[in-house]
């Protein structure tokens, strides 16, 4: 009996664990499979799969054209290893995963398929290169799949899906731009191509019907604004209102429209996600509760013991206080049991980090008390926890920035500096003397780090400086660059003092871990059209240092260029003969300042149809990806700014308030020592010893705030399920679509 129960545990801890992480793997149930799953699931599982999926992203840096060329027989092993552990990494899954799930996820047969064509292409290029035959590596483009499909990747999956789910709408509205464009182009031919007008470089304007329609659509982007009306409008004044009014169509209206659409479809599609993943995470923790439910008085329950278990299997790294805490808040009537509507809780209860603190004297208060406890002691302690003090070196630094901006060689700013400097440094020797030293210098402590670092690294340098200027009568540049830098990064300490500054800086940090899912996407389409730049432009523009003697140095090696604006420009650096400098190209393109240049550029070393690579490029990555990252940041600034305006006070807060052993919210803020902690244990000091608390531990909940804008959605609509709601099934969430009513289990109104 001991065993089932001991294998109901552990698969218990697979859905508790799922649910916490908001997992939807529709793994096998039996023993080996679910050991096998976390297994699957543990972190360094997980690192190392990154690891090599970004391993063989980066191998185009050292493939022809290479940044750091490596043989070809390097690169190809190191491959090969990539593909492998794909290969083990898919094999692991299917081994955990019902079989006819695996086979039917498109996700497993890309990953496949990738691996299959990228290892058919390396032989062939091996035995091509051996005989002396040029060919094209054309699998290198594939290498992004395995970014996207494997399953620690669902937020880019997730971004992908967006895009897919926005394309109808904007191919609609696409498709109404596309048509006021060439009937704007076929109005600007029959206005000006008669004529005879010629642009600034004395070329022909608006002539061809094809050139006429690139032009415009790059006015839409204004990177050639005014330039590409000036002809026109030379000419005649009046023709400007034909400008002005293309621009307040194209530009202002359709490319709003575009944000609009796209945000709109952003935010339905995303409550679709956000409702699959609460429906999800409820049934998880319902198959959890079911295997480890008893009978008691007529109603299910799991015992404090298997509780406790299944915390420690799902948590090894929590407490036993944080754990006892957690099971008074679940067992709040201590009756020996958790019930069903609060078990259902526990992966909510897990994600919100609680901080263990032990109240720990300062250690002057230990080595020198009647010193430390002293009246002047604590007077002076007291001025540097008073607001007044933080006030002052605001102010301080206020100053400071004015002397910055002075000007360096006279002698009196110099000596400022050093004034600064030194009040800085008695700042700090202030604050640990008053503030317990690990706290103070706690890992979470960005801004004590911070400011220590900046100071002490400008008092080097600056030191430096000033012996090799008084020893040597050497000057360096570098170190005078340093101090200049460490300087104004001081600057930004006021940043930490001013609450509203706080509250829109949090804001950003707090949706940093979701935006670097759109970091994905960025690299994935990067990549894809970085290597299909370089197969379409390696070598066909050179760069060549200023004082270069070599042939058509000034047309970037191509006489093609010959008094181009690309080349007049002196752009020749911005081509696409290795990775690095593909990945600059299309960093600049999407900034859209000169991208016509560019483009215009290309085709000239090339053909006139190159100019498509270049408008694809815009297309999906400024009009598609750029709006819906501008979308997200809407809607998670609004989720996040509102949030920071509310006080929501959790079911372990109130539960720590109740036992007595929390600590005060404001006092913290105000010594600014325990803010965003993220550690499982802590020390507090007590004020001097002369404040001893009742109890050894305290506890604090590290952050109000939700992680991601999509836990924080998330959390509100599970507030709108009733807690006896066990919600659709498996298969009903998976194909709940953002337009549908959600389904009810048949079985939601009864007991398990």
């Amino acid at each position: 009996m001991a065993e089932p129960a001991a294998q109901d545990l552990l698969l218990a801890a697979a859905f508790v664990s799922d649910a916490q992480y908001n997992r939807n793997i529709p793994f096998k149930t039996s023993p080996e499979a679910v050991r096998l799953y976390r297994l699957y699931n543990h972190w360094m599982m997980r690192t190392a799969t990154y690891f090599f999926i970004f391993l063989n992203l980066s191998l185009a840096l050292f493939e022809e054209p290479a940044v750091y060329p490596l043989p070809f027989l390097a690169t190809s092993v190191l491959e090969v290893v990539c593909l492998l552990v794909f290969l083990g990494r898919l094999t692991h899954f299917a081994k955990v995963t019902l079989h006819n799930v695996f086979w039917k996820d498109t996700k497993n047969i890309c990953i496949m398929v990738a691996i299959l064509l990228s290892l058919t292409d390396l032989a062939v290029y091996g035995v091509l290169r051996l005989y002396g035959v040029r060919s094209i590596r054309w699998s290198r483009i594939v290498r992004p799949v395995f970014l996207i499909n494997f399953a620690e990747s669902r937020q880019i999956r997730r971004a992908f899906r967006s895009i897919r789910n926005t394309l109808p709408e904007i191919t609609y509205v696409f498709l109404l731009f596309m048509f006021s464009l060439l009937m704007f182009s076929l109005m600007a031919l029959k206005l000006f191509g008669e004529r005879n007008l010629q642009t600034a470089e004395g070329l022909p304007y608006f002539r061809n019907y094809l050139e006429i329609v690139f032009d415009l659509y790059v006015l839409v982007t204004t990177a050639n604004s005014p330039d590409v009306m000036m002809p026109a409008f030379d000419f005649s004044s009046w023709y400007a209102l034909f400008f002005i009014a293309f621009v307040i169509v194209n530009t202002y209206i359709f490319m709003s429209l575009f944000l609009a659409v796209v945000y709109n479809n952003y935010k339905k599609h995303l409550k679709n996600e956000i409702r699959k993943l609460a429906y999800m995470k409820r049934r998880k923790m319902i198959e959890a509760f079911n295997l480890l439910k008893e009978d008691e008085g007529g109603q299910f329950v799991v015992r404090e013991a298997r509780w406790k278990q299944l915390v420690k299997l799902v948590a090894p790294d929590t407490s036993n206080s944080h754990r006892e805490l957690l099971l008074r808040i679940s067992d709040d009537e201590q009756k020996g049991f958790v019930d069903k509507k609060s078990f259902v809780q526990l992966a909510d209860l897990l994600n919100i980090q609680v901080v263990t603190l032990k109240i720990r004297r300062h250690p002057l208060a230990r080595w020198a008390p009647a010193l430390y406890g002293s009246t002047p002691s604590r007077l002076l302690r007291g001025a540097v926890r008073h607001r007044a003090f933080v006030w002052t070196f605001d102010a301080i630094i206020l100053i400071n920035a004015i002397f910055i901006a002075l000007d360096e060689e006279s002698p009196y700013i110099s000596y400022a500096e050093w004034v600064f400097l030194t009040l800085y440094i008695i700042e700090i020797l202030l604050k640990v003397y008053t503030y317990e030293p690990r706290e103070f210098f706690g890992k979470t402590q960005f801004w004590n780090w911070f400011d220590t670092l900046i100071i002490f690294a400008a008092l080097t340098a600056t030191i430096l400086n000033a012996t090799l200027k008084s020893t040597m009568k050497y000057n360096s540049q570098q170190i005078l660059d340093i101090v200049f830098i460490l300087r104004v990064l001081r600057l930004i300490r006021i940043v930490d003092s001013i609450q509203r500054f706080q509250v829109i800086m949090n804001t950003l940090i707090n949706i940093v871990p979701t935006m670097l899912t759109f970091g994905g996407l960025t690299l994935v389409v990067y990549c894809v059209f970085a290597i299909i730049g370089m197969e379409l432009f390696h070598g066909k523009i050179q760069y060549f240092p200023a004082n270069s003697n070599a042939p058509h140095a000034l047309e970037c090696g191509n006489p093609a260029l010959k008094d181009s604006l690309f080349a007049r420009g002196r752009y020749c650096k911005n081509n696409f003969n290795d990775f690095a400098s593909s990945f600059i190209v299309l960093m600049e393109l999407t900034v859209v300042n000169q991208w016509h240049v560019f483009a215009n550029g290309f085709a000239n070393v090339t053909v006139q149809p190159a100019k498509l690579y270049f408008i694809a490029f815009h297309i999906v990555m400024v009009i598609i990806i750029v709006n819906i990252f501008v979308s997200f940041i809407l809607e998670a600034f609004f989720v996040e700014y509102s949030l920071e305006k509310s006080e929501v006070e959790t079911a372990i807060e109130q539960k720590i308030q109740e036992l007595g052993m929390g600590v005060q919210e404001d006092e913290l803020q105000q010594e600014q020592l325990l803010d965003n902690m993220e550690s499982a244990e802590h020390e507090l000091e007590g004020e001097g010893g002369t404040k001893p608390q009742s109890k050894g531990l305290v506890f604090k909940i590290a952050s109000k705030r939700y992680r991601t804008v999509d836990a924080l959605l998330q959390r509100m609509f599970e507030a709108e399920i009733p807690l006896e709601d066990e919600g659709p099934s498996f298969e009903e969430i998976l194909n709940l679509s953002p337009t549908s009513a959600v389904p009810r289990s048949p079985n939601s109104q009864s007991v398990a």
